[in-house]
């Protein structure tokens, strides 16, 4: 009998059992869903012995049926999450939870698992965690409210640290879903946050909102809000992420031109677009969401880039012109290879755009998606060392050069260990929260680098990219399938070696190329090209 059961379950709790199948039915790497009272639960098999752990993803509830199993990890075929087979345990990100584990047990060749009718309901699970302790007297100072903090106050509080844990974000809200906000303007504010209050107040984690942190004196350890008040640490996070960069053309400061950073800018997007005239300026993932978002729901939407096609850099040009048809089909128009010259306005708000070609397009809503600046600006004069990008600079701990000084996050400029430790910035929700457990653990000196993968997923009228790795300096593109039939797996080669892979509709392919980096396999150009993709158990 393995020895997992649910946190809290004992031997004499009435339980459910199921005979579930045979010894023989599954290989080592194999998984089956099976049924226990009404519950589905994963099967798999893992060096000669079964484990059952919950069914759905923690992070969107997606079927880790049609996820891969690479040794005791089963990854999620949709957003990349890694969790333990044996425990349930998450062990990489998106999400929070860990999967709940069941029992099983083998006699005469059949295979059985128990699940305490106690838990028969449960899909996740909240790992073990202690709370504050009043007597001892350690802060911890997390500013921002995004993914790192909140990873790091769990990881903190699961690794029986009793101190107190303080999150600081100048949000109205407590850490929530903020990948949602550009796919889905008009979410309710309850349904995206990532915790709830009595979440914070079970496990002693002070979540201040509407503050925020102007400066930090290493020194003295302490740092200044913006009321003139300060706050002692013993330990600091620079979680602080990135800001939308502003239009600063002629006109930018018309009423009428938005930037899409908080859910109040979310919701007021949604409310002056509907029915309206919109320009999206800057084609990135952000712009394009958004331009998905209100292609059913503006009156027109028109699309400004700079480069021949949408995230041509990012993810090539055959890519980026699907994507670009795509929203084209939906009556967006492009403006591409041109830029945004001067915004014109009646009465204080915006009339029309004007481009750099001549063109002049009319809008009543100008929303820019021009790129990011990293929150840095609160570290002057602290000695922490930034970038040329004005990106905080990190070690593969997730230290700064200033002692009990750490920063995780969009923020960062830190070692990617794919490659070859090259210093990189990299935006993605599934990155911050690695880096927040990351931060966590060394906090608490327990030495843990970060080698996490980056994958990163976008969505265009319902319709799921992924991508995983780190292409930047990429040569050569190799498809399987074929992009102009919406189907297709994208390797990114550089120096003859796998360095990203992108997907649509290829599931789960992305999701094992990202578990056989995680492993330290280099795939090469041959194996991209090879017919036969038995490698990626396709």
């Amino acid at each position: 009998m393995n020895q997992c059961q649910e946190t809290g379950q004992t031997e004499d709790q009435e339980e459910v059992t199921e005979l579930v199948c045979q010894e023989a039915d599954l290989k080592d790497g194999q998984m089956k869903e099976v049924t226990v009272g009404e519950q589905k639960v994963l099967l798999v098999r893992t060096q000669g012995q079964y484990s059952a752990v919950g069914s759905k993803c923690s992070h969107y509830s997606a079927p880790l049926i049609k996820g891969v199993v690479v040794g005791t990890r089963v990854r999620c075929p949709f957003h990349g999450a890694c969790f333990n087979v044996r425990t349930g345990d998450i062990e990489d990100y998106p999400g929070l939870d860990s999967l709940p584990c069941y029992k099983t047990k083998v006699e005469d060749g059949n295979v059985y698992v128990s699940i305490s009718k106690k838990f028969l309901k449960e899909t996740k699970r909240v790992k073990e965690m202690c709370s504050v302790a009043p007597d001892i007297k350690h802060t911890i100072l997390l500013i921002g409210g995004g993914p790192a903090s909140l990873v790091c106050a769990e990881i903190l509080r699961q690794n029986c640290y009793q101190g107190r844990i303080v999150i600081i974000t100048k949000d109205s809200l407590p850490p929530f879903d903020k990948p949602k906000l550009s796919k889905a303007l008009n979410v309710d504010s309850i349904s995206i946050l990532l915790r709830s209050d009595d979440f914070y107040q079970q496990y002693g984690i002070e979540v201040w909102t509407q503050k925020e942190v102007v400066s930090v004196n290493p020194a003295n350890k302490e740092v200044k809000m913006s009321d003139g008040t300060l706050q002692r640490y013993d330990q600091l996070l620079i979680s602080t992420g990135c800001r939308a960069r502003p239009l600063t053309c002629p006109g930018s400061d018309l009423k009428g031109v938005k930037l899409l950073e908080t859910y109040k800018d979310a919701k007021e997007l949604h409310g002056s677009c509907l029915g309206q005239k919109v320009v999206v300026t800057g084609a990135s993932f952000i712009g394009m969401e958004v331009a998905s978002y209100f292609s059913d729901k503006a009156a027109s939407v028109a699309v400004v880039g700079t480069t021949r096609y949408p995230y041509e850099r990012a993810l090539g040009p055959e890519i980026g012109q699907l994507s670009m048809q795509m929203l084209e089909e939906k009556n967006v128009k492009f403006h591409m290879s041109d830029q945004v010259a001067e915004i014109r306005g009646e009465n204080g708000k915006v009339k029309e755009v004007v481009l750099k070609s001549g063109a002049v397009l009319e809008a009543d809503v100008v929303i820019a998606g021009i790129g990011v600046i990293p929150n840095s600006d609160l570290l002057a004069g602290s000695g922490v060392e930034v970038d040329s990008r004005k990106a905080v600079i990190v070690d593969k701990f997730m230290r700064t050069n200033i002692p009990d000084v750490f920063a995780a996050g969009d923020v960062t400029s830190f070692p990617l260990t794919i490659r070859g430790d090259q210093m990189v910035n990299i935006a993605h929700w599934q990155m911050s929260q690695a880096h927040g457990k990351v931060a966590a653990l060394n906090m608490l000196k327990k030495s843990t680098k970060i080698e996490s993968v980056p994958f990163f997923w976008t969505v265009l009228l319902g319709k799921s990219f992924r991508y995983t790795g780190y292409g930047e300096g990429y040569t050569e593109i190799i498809f399987k399938g074929k992009v102009e039939e919406r189907k297709f797996l994208a390797f990114y080669i550089k120096d003859d070696v796998v360095v990203a892979a992108a997907s649509l509709m290829f599931d789960p392919a992305v999701s094992h190329i990202a578990e056989l980096m995680a492993n330290g396999q280099i795939l090469t150009k041959a194996q991209a090209q090879a017919e036969d993709l038995s490698w990626l158990q396709m």
